[in-house]
């Protein structure tokens, strides 16, 4: 534990900098029921989609040389090539930084609610901060057991996130992003830190089963033994090729979760508007 100290602390001055300041398998994610969908009609008019993404600097899009939103640019360009979709208009609010407590703060601000209240999809990426922050608040006593309680607030939190929500768009897609390690590759023989990751990512998987319109998109394999460097200079944030993968993650599963029932939305829309 004695190394766990010494790397924690060298990420507290990190997270300093930034504030705006298996080992453990996880669940499965949900798998859905088989569903068959009509296809789309000769006549249907590929639509427009909104999308929300919202949290941290992931979505700020730290670490992105292009400077042009991190995972975003990259989804977009995925999504408009699906059929059905015309086009898709991002909302970027992510703040680098931000926890579970400021993040559920901002979604009840006017200019979030507005942009919520008609979009089809919510993508999230929190977290990260979340962690660090316990290891700032206990950095002299810090032990599994710290992390384990703490766990329990952001829980909470989170539940408190999705139902705000459904509040503003009971009809919304909500999509959260685990957390990775971006200590991994350099110290992969310090097993704790993979464990607290991975204890995180079991918890949101837990709060997202919850909810019917919700999945968990997990990403931490990603960044552990990459044949790359997916990290940014900072040896934290993801660089181009790290969001890029995300991006290409979070594909994977909108293709199989909800576009097809976004394409069967728009479509009836449609219809009625005619």
């Amino acid at each position: 534990m004695k190394k766990v100290f010494t790397l924690l602390i060298l990420s507290t001055f990190f997270l300093s900098s930034c504030s705006q300041s298996d080992r453990w398998e996880l669940h499965k994610e949900r798998t859905a029921s088989a569903v068959v969908y009509q296809e789309v009609p000769a006549d249907f008019v590929p639509k427009e989609i909104k999308i929300i993404s919202a949290g941290d600097s992931l979505t700020e899009g730290v670490g992105d040389s292009t400077k042009n939103g991190g995972y975003l640019p990259y989804l977009r360009t995925l999504l408009e090539e699906e059929k059905g979709i015309k086009e898709v208009d991002f909302y970027n609010f992510g703040v680098k930084g931000n926890r579970t407590t400021q993040l559920l703060k901002r979604l009840q601000r006017e200019e979030i609610n507005d942009k919520l209240s008609t979009a089809d999809l919510v993508i999230l990426t929190i977290g990260g901060n979340d962690i660090m922050k316990v290891v700032k608040d206990n950095i002299s006593n810090l032990q599994l057991s710290v992390f384990d309680k703490e766990r329990e607030g952001y829980i909470n939190n989170l539940y408190q996130i999705m139902n705000t929500i459904i509040r503003v768009n009971p009809d919304a897609y909500i999509v959260l992003v685990g957390v990775y390690n971006p200590f991994s590759q350099w110290f992969s023989d310090i097993k704790e830190l993979d464990q607290i990751v991975s204890n995180w990512n079991v918890a949101s998987q837990q709060v997202v089963a919850n909810y019917p319109n919700a999945y968990f998109v997990g990403i931490e394999d990603l960044f552990r033994n990459p044949t790359e460097s997916l990290l940014h200079t900072d040896n934290f944030h993801p660089n181009d090729k790290g969001y890029e993968l995300i991006a290409e993650r979070l594909n994977k599963t909108l293709e199989e979760r909800t576009l097809p029932d976004l394409v069967k939305k728009a479509y009836m829309v449609s219809k009625e508007e005619n």
